[in-house]
C-alpha cells in the first residue's frame, strides 16, 4: 500500500509569494558570496587536475542550480514545513553557502572538503526522503548531486595535487 501525499496548491497567491522568496533567498545569498568569494590568485595558482572546468562555467550551472534548490525547497515547504524532509534541504544550503567562503576566501582545501561531504550527504538524503512524496522535488536535485559529486571530487583533486 502507498500514500499519496496530497497535491501541492502551488497556484495560490500565498504559495506564489513564498516562491519569490525562496529564489531570491537562494539566489541571491548565492551571488552574494560568490561575488565577495571569487577565485582570485591564489586559486590560479593552484595546480589542476585536467578534467578542471574553466572558471566562467561556474556562475551559469550554479544559478541554474539554485533555481532548482530553491524549487525543490518552495514545494518541501508549502508540502512540510517543519519536517525532517525541511531539515535536510535547510542543513544542505548551510553547507553550501559555508563553502565558497571556506575555499576561497579562508583557502582551506581540507576545510572545504570537510563541508563538501556532508553537503553531498545532506543533499542525496533529501532526494531519498522526497522520492516517495514528491518526486518532482527528488528529481530537481539529481543535477545538484551530480554537479556536488564532481565538484568534491575536484575539491579532493585539488588536495591531493597541492599539498
Amino acid at each position: 500500500m502507498t500514500h499519496a501525499s496530497p497535491p501541492l496548491d502551488i497556484k495560490r497567491p500565498r504559495a506564489l509569494v513564498t516562491l519569490g522568496v525562496f529564489l531570491v533567498v537562494v539566489i541571491g545569498v548565492g551571488a552574494l558570496i560568490g561575488t565577495q568569494t571569487a577565485p582570485g590568485p591564489w586559486y590560479a595558482g593552484l595546480e589542476k587536475p585536467p578534467f578542471n572546468p574553466p572558471n566562467w562555467i561556474f556562475g551559469p550551472v550554479w544559478f541554474t542550480l539554485y533555481v532548482l534548490i530553491a524549487v525543490a525547497g518552495w514545494r518541501t515547504f508549502l508540502a512540510a514545513p517543519f519536517s525532517a524532509a525541511m531539515a535536510l534541504w535547510t542543513g544542505q544550503m548551510i553547507l553550501n553557502w559555508a563553502w565558497s567562503p571556506a575555499f576561497f576566501a579562508a583557502q582551506s582545501l581540507w576545510l572545504a572538503l570537510a563541508i563538501i561531504v556532508p553537503m553531498l550527504v545532506l543533499i542525496l538524503a533529501y532526494s531519498v526522503n522526497r522520492w516517495r512524496n514528491d518526486r518532482v522535488s527528488a528529481l530537481l536535485f539529481v543535477p545538484y548531486a551530480a554537479w556536488v559529486s564532481f565538484a568534491t571530487l575536484l575539491n579532493a583533486s585539488l588536495i591531493v595535487l597541492n599539498t
